[in-house]
């Protein structure tokens, strides 16, 4: 772990304010070694060492090996359990108080190269997670959802709740993900209905941070390699869409808002809302605040994998009636993912 990341989680455990609720409890953590994943397994570390909170954290995942070496060798703490979603193989970790379902594939470029593999991993997981919690009663879940649920939305004259949503292709290769995103949110809402499974949606905006890999494909880490390279960002679409974006920390204390606040069978966007922006005008803000320069470039290239223009101003009300608020702007995002790829360079 990065210091850059050291420090968010550090700052994190001094900030969260629902820590007793969590005394005693046992969590599993899905997609344990994703970047979010980790993130919320290590929240949970120093939650739990700054405050001895005794708590007990099952990681799941698909790579042992992989686990270990971010995490160590399972203690009285932290234990491990394999499985991959995509494969017919059953759920069935050691009983929980609490499960927070994170894994997914998560690249725009797998999900039109594998868009079976996407699909059945999304659909395929969430009825395992919710066939456990039927058969071993948890406190709470929470589905880790997407902004892509959304669809195809063009009208941004106020911010979109959750009630709403925009268009779906389901002939499109590239809606493998943001489908099946769709129907593991209609199983959760089933579940709650039928069986009484207290489970939470959070429908994350993009959210990024300290310790995304320096090789990740994404926008917002290819601009913030552009700036640090001294390169001009090369756009692949017009820049047309636009986006609410949410740092990694932020996104951790709203899912745990979520889990232990939210209403059974609903949904709730994880954004803030004062970074709602284009992906071009992105770019340019990036240029002026940091390197003045570089500039954006447009070259299009239709085989990138992108989702369709829309416009997604995600309104946080819901979430922040439970008390959560986000606590850092999009130049503080971007400064601190910086950071953390120059320390991944040394």
């Amino acid at each position: 772990m990065n210091k850059t990341l050291e420090e968010d989680i550090t700052l994190f455990a001094s900030r969260f304010p629902l820590y007793e609720e969590l005394r005693n409890k046992s969590f599993t953590i899905t997609g344990a070694t994703g970047l979010l994943g980790s993130c919320m397994v290590r929240c949970l570390l120093t939650l739990n060492e700054r405050f001895q909170l005794h708590l007990r954290i099952i990681a799941v995942v698909r790579n042992l090996e992989k686990a270990q070496l971010m995490f160590g060798r399972p203690n009285n703490i932290l234990s491990y359990y394999v499985c991959d979603f995509a494969s017919t193989v059953s759920f069935d970790p050691p009983h929980t108080d609490y499960l927070i379902h994170f894994a997914s594939p998560t690249a725009s470029k797998y999900f039109v190269e594998h868009p079976v593999e996407t699909l059945q991993a999304g659909v395929n997981g969430i009825e395992k997670v919710l066939d456990f919690a039927r058969k071993n009663p948890l406190c709470s879940l929470a589905y880790i959802s997407s902004m892509e649920v959304y669809g195809s939305v063009l009208d941004d004259s106020k911010p979109l709740t959750e009630e709403e949503q925009g268009y779906l292709d389901p002939m499109s290769v590239r809606s493998s993900y943001p489908m099946a995103k769709r129907t593991a949110e209609c199983f959760c809402r089933a579940f709650a209905e039928e069986y009484r499974i207290p489970v939470k949606v959070a429908r994350l905006a993009q959210t990024f941070g300290a310790g995304v890999s320096k090789d990740d494909h994404r926008v917002f880490a290819q601009f913030s390699r552009d700036i640090m390279q001294g390169k001009n960002m090369v756009l692949y679409t017009t820049g047309e869409v636009k986006h609410c974006y949410c740092y990694t920390m932020d996104a951790m204390s709203g899912i745990l808002y979520i889990l232990l606040h939210g209403r059974d069978g609903e949904a709730y966007n994880v954004a803030n809302e004062q970074t709602y922006i284009s992906i071009l005008d992105m770019a340019k803000f990036l240029c002026q605040e940091f390197n003045p320069q570089i500039r954006p470039v447009v070259e299009l290239n239709e085989n990138m994998g992108y989702p369709p223009a829309t416009k997604l101003r995600l309104s946080s009300r819901k979430i922040q009636a439970l008390g959560w608020k986000p606590q850092y702007d999009l130049k503080t995002m971007f400064e601190r993912l910086m950071q953390s790829m120059k320390e991944d360079d040394m």
